[in-house]
């Protein structure tokens, strides 16, 4: 191991202990070199029926805790993540190949924020009201924690991602069993000692392993009331029939390939701006990338040549860290899925390479960020999720046509209109059939606004106070009571 590394922790977090797997040995891969970072054992079945036995023993104690005590550990994370934000950039750099001064200024603060904002809503909900709705009976309203939480997290933002799962399940009372992806667990393994000195044990127990391994057998534990998952179609169809027998609560986000309706209109700079900058964001490893474009018949040809001239000047695989501004895809794996669509893609006799559509030759999982023309709506290409640096565009007649191609998907997730007509903007952005419509923007998340899907997309509110009553049930108390 390379002295410049920082440390790299392999020890995984049950019942408030650090312990080294006992299964498989996974190598985890620096994606910008192909160089092994460490190998971390798995946690074994034994190991993992020791988690969830210990997060089913601590939940009496923790959903009896006030909002005020738990708002206070949840702001001790956050303020754990801050003072070592430069140690969890670098291994989120490091493990995602993703550039250092990104993940310095967007991924660790944005972690930080989603555990003081849930500090701060746990304080601050509200209720139905109380009322005698049968004479001589009073009746009440309450939320109350679901139990064990299996969180199962996708490897594209690996502690954000943590947070979006841990943060609100924990807020609202519930004990957590986390699984990280089996490629990218080193942020969440180094913060595993400092969350063992904050949460009480058991609380927040955090395995390590495969999806098909450690994540099925988590998702089929009967002590777990309910599973979270951020992933894939396929994935969430498997946790939805093991959930099955159990009747467990689920809590899917699935995945998406997000509509770009750019009107006649549109602001030409702002949209070229915003899609190279958020059709390519993370190399398009993002369920709301913004990588299927309509444009409307006046502004189709003016928008293709400029963003094809923004898109080939994106900078990735340079030696100087803040010279990049793509990292490359998590995997062999994952680069040769992307360049497999874009090769059927430009098979068809009417798609156009504007740029890219190659492997980068140096070492590294690089694509090159990639705009393809003259692609029609039954193409795979767009309706398929290709999650990587891969952008298409579609002419439509009008804004009409445009609406109807960008709901006709099976993803729902994110979408964005491109408008200066205000009227036109709300009109098209009410009608479109997705969890999240941006105007004249894209990809912009607040952790006091809530982010999910629609159709297969899945279902269940990631982020705002809406995510808290994802992560709690409803109960009727009634008491009956003497008149004067």
């Amino acid at each position: 191991m390379s002295a410049s590394l920082p440390p790299l922790q392999s020890a995984q977090l049950i019942d408030g202990q650090l312990v080294s797997g006992e299964g498989f040995v996974e190598p985890i891969i620096n994606p910008a070199t192909g160089d092994v970072l460490i190998s971390i054992a798995e946690a074994s079945l034994e190991q993992l029926e020791q988690a969830v036995l210990a997060a089913n023993n601590a939940f009496p104690a923790w959903s009896r805790t006030t909002p005020a005590q738990r708002s206070g550990l949840l702001l001790a994370i956050a303020e754990a993540i801050e003072s070592n934000a430069e140690l969890l950039a670098r291994l989120e750099s490091l493990n995602c190949g993703k550039p250092l001064h990104l993940a310095r200024r967007d991924d660790i603060p944005a972690t930080a924020d989603v555990f003081r904002f849930f500090a701060g809503a746990v304080r601050c909900q509200q209720g139905q009201l109380a009322g005698e709705y049968i004479p001589g009976h009073t009746s009440m309203v309450r939320r109350d924690p679901v139990g064990v939480i299996a969180s199962i997290a996708p490897w594209n933002y690996p502690l954000m991602m943590a947070a979006w799962k841990i943060a609100p399940a924990l807020a609202a009372g519930n004990t957590l069993v986390f699984k990280p992806s089996e490629h990218t667990p080193l942020s969440i393994l180094a913060l595993a000692p400092v969350l063992a000195q904050i949460l009480p044990p058991g609380v927040l127990n955090i395995v390590c392993g495969s999806g098909e391994g450690v994540g099925s057998q988590l998702v089929g534990h009967p002590k777990v009331r309910m599973v979270s998952l951020t992933g894939d179609i396929i994935t969430g169809q498997k946790i939805l029939q093991s959930a099955s027998r159990t009747l467990k609560r689920t809590h899917l986000e699935l995945g998406g390939k997000a509509p770009v309706i750019v009107c006649d209109d549109a602001d030409l700079d702002a949209v070229v701006e915003g899609i190279r900058t958020h059709g390519f964001y993370n190399a398009g490893q993002d369920c709301t990338s913004a990588c299927r474009i309509y444009a409307e018949k006046g502004i189709h040809d003016r928008l293709t040549t400029a963003l094809g001239d923004a898109i080939g000047n994106i900078r990735f695989a340079r030696k100087k860290d803040s010279d990049n501004e793509m990292g490359p895809l998590i995997s062999t794996r994952q680069r040769d899925r992307v360049a497999s669509f874009v090769e059927r893609a430009l098979g068809l006799p009417h798609i156009e390479q504007v740029t890219g559509a190659a492997m980068h030759s140096g070492p590294g999982f690089y694509y090159q960020p990639t705009l393809l023309a003259g692609c029609r709506q039954q193409d795979e290409i767009v309706q398929r999720e290709v999650f990587g640096p891969v952008v298409t565009i579609t002419r439509v007649e009008d804004p009409r046509q445009a609406l109807e191609w960008a709901n006709d998907s099976e993803y729902a997730l994110a979408s964005s209109v491109w408008t200066r007509d205000l009227d036109k903007a709300f009109q098209l952005a009410n009608r479109l059939q997705y969890g999240c419509t941006w105007i004249n923007t894209h990809f912009m998340l607040a952790s006091e606004m809530p982010h999910g899907g629609l159709k297969r997309s899945g279902y269940g509110k990631d982020l705002s106070s809406d995510s808290l009553q994802d992560y709690s049930v409803v109960r009727h108390i009634m008491a009956r009571h003497k008149p004067l």
